[in-house]
């Protein structure tokens, strides 16, 4: 068996990171700020601190990958 499929697949994804990145370049900068803004701080950045940011820019990812119908 041959993990060819495997790279295949992975690469097709990759090549469509960039347009997703950009159709969610708000949610993306939202999160982004939200990570720079917990570990700049004196405490460690904790698990599901940004976790609101994440999860909008997750569901943007997944619309601009695979468009529903409407």
């Amino acid at each position: 068996m041959s993990g060819r499929g495997v790279w295949l697949r992975a690469r097709a994804r990759l090549r469509r990171f960039p347009a997703a990145l950009a159709a969610c370049g708000d949610q993306a900068a939202a999160y982004g700020r939200c990570v720079a803004a917990a570990a700049a701080g004196p405490a460690e950045l904790r698990r599901d601190t940004c976790l609101e940011e994440f999860q909008a820019l997750r569901e943007c990812f997944a619309r601009a990958v695979c468009p529903g119908p409407g």
